[in-house]
């Protein structure tokens, strides 16, 4: 079943994203490279609970 997860920056840690996974078939966090607004640049934004 798909759940859906925020993605907060590792840089200056804002929440700016919103998005699902499959929590059975990938359990450790998640790591995406993505444009910052606050920042205005691309950082690492990981997964939130």
């Amino acid at each position: 079943m798909r759940e859906i997860i925020t993605l907060e920056c590792t840089v200056c840690k804002n929440r700016n994203y919103t998005t699902t996974k499959n929590k059975k078939k990938h359990q450790e966090k998640l790591e995406i490279k993505k444009f910052c607004k606050c920042c205005r640049k691309h950082t690492v934004h990981k997964e939130i609970k």
